[in-house]
């Protein structure tokens, strides 16, 4: 997947608002979070992003990852382990909702029309306009279900 250079440019200004420095190892980290789609958790973010650069450090990853939630364009994501998913498509595309494995953590991004149209009409229903809207489903993935093991299963 090419890198984002919109979010990156995005993120790369964020940075500089806030007299942030742009060292080698967040270079490495920003061009591994907007050249992916997929899904991450800090730890995978951490092998990726010293794939591209060794010297990167969990503590640098994990001092980023704050920033990249601030700026807006990645979104954090708690789907109730003890290690939080981060979700790289957020920036481009807010409105979406996940369906994911409870027992290997694949994660499964959809949008539906329907229940778009079905959400705008119970908030205006209801006297309210929407500012958010975060839809996870939880269950078993197929494979999970038809072998009993998922080749997703990391944690």
């Amino acid at each position: 997947m090419p890198l984002n250079e919109a979010a990156k440019k995005k993120f790369v200004a964020f940075l500089e608002s806030k007299s942030l420095r742009i060292t080698s190892q967040r270079h490495a980290i920003i061009n591994t979070v907007f050249s992916t789609d997929k899904h991450f958790t800090a730890d995978e973010l951490l092998a990726w992003a010293r794939e591209k650069d060794k010297s990167v450090s969990r503590a640098t990853v994990y001092r980023t990852l704050p920033l990249l939630t601030e700026s807006g364009l990645v979104r954090e994501m708690d789907f109730g382990k003890d290690y939080k998913f981060y979700d790289p498509n957020y920036a481009d595309h807010p409105h979406h909702s996940h369906l994911i494995c409870g027992d290997c953590d694949k994660i499964v991004e959809f949008d539906d029309e329907k229940l778009e149209k079905l959400e705008c009409e119970i908030t205006e229903k209801l006297g309210f306009s929407i500012k958010s809207q975060r839809l996870q489903i939880t269950g078993t993935c197929e494979e999970m279900k038809r072998l009993g093991s998922c080749k997703n299963k990391c944690h």
